[in-house]
């Protein structure tokens, strides 16, 4: 589970109780079932208008995604599977590393290595493994658009709301008491509408491309690695230019685990 995700949401839900409770409002006022239709609906209608069906079918796909962790191989992963991969390949030969591909569970991986394995040109694996990630891109691009429309529609239609509430409270001017309540209750609508638009859909499609561009950062890596595979280079030279990614904090941690490695099987 993504912590921060969860987290942020409890602390803006705290932080609006909070300020309504300093600021004299129940919290209990914002359950407004008339708002909440009005935001809710309101907001899943223009989304649905917006985007064609085969794209809004992955919205709880990509919910799960914002809430899930990332289970894309860290870097340091990277750089140790090409490593031992360089040298199994200039002791026993590229085709000895046919047998990875079946072990793999990234496709893409498991697909560029084929490509290695069956004598492709470094400029043809480049070329093909770029364009998936242009389309793995696009993927990414369109489903946090989703969020980004939602979160553009929710705070207009808080203020829709707003002018719905005024308009049913100023039909009735006789007691003033009531109008005052009609009044608070037609700004809920506002409340949540900002509260959804920048506190929930917004942010969502920045994680959703925030790991998007950690996704890509990894395929681009892997490519650099096939390619060295493909020319041939030697697991150190493979080792420093895949490192070159890392920060220099943690390649320099890196580089100390395996000295100790070294001298303990020493």
């Amino acid at each position: 589970m993504d912590k921060a995700s969860v987290f942020g949401i409890i602390i803006g839900i705290i932080g609006i109780g909070v300020g309504m409770v300093l600021k004299g409002v129940s919290p209990v006022a914002i359950i407004n079932p008339a708002a909440l239709l009005i935001i809710l609906l309101g907001t899943i209608a223009s989304v649905c208008i917006a985007f064609p069906m085969n794209t809004l079918k992955k919205v709880p796909t990509l919910v799960k995604i914002v809430f899930t962790q990332d289970k894309n191989n860290s870097i340091k992963d990277i750089i140790t599977l090409f490593t031992r991969w360089a040298e199994r390949s200039r002791r026993e030969g590229i085709l000895s590393l046919e047998s990875e591909t079946t072990e793999l569970k990234d496709s893409f991986l498991s697909s560029g290595l084929q490509l290695v394995i069956d004598g492709q040109t470094p400029e043809f694996i480049r070329e093909v493994m770029l364009e998936k990630i242009d389309a793995m891109e696009e993927r990414h691009q369109k489903g946090a658009s989703i969020f980004t429309q939602a979160g553009t529609y929710a705070p207009t239609l808080g203020v829709l709301g707003a002018v719905i509430g005024l308009i049913a409270a100023l039909s009735n001017m006789n007691d003033i008491e009531a109008l005052g309540h009609a009044i608070s209750a037609a700004f809920i609508a506002t409340l949540l509408g900002i509260f959804t638009g920048y506190v929930l859909w917004h942010p969502f499609a920045n994680k959703l491309k925030e790991k998007s561009e950690n996704e890509i950062r990894i395929r681009l890596i892997m490519i650099e690695g096939i390619l060295s595979i493909t020319n041939g280079e030697s697991p150190q030279v493979v080792k420093d230019k895949l490192g070159s990614y890392l920060p220099s904090k943690e390649l320099e941690k890196m580089y100390m685990e395996e000295i100790d490695e070294t001298e303990k099987t020493a």
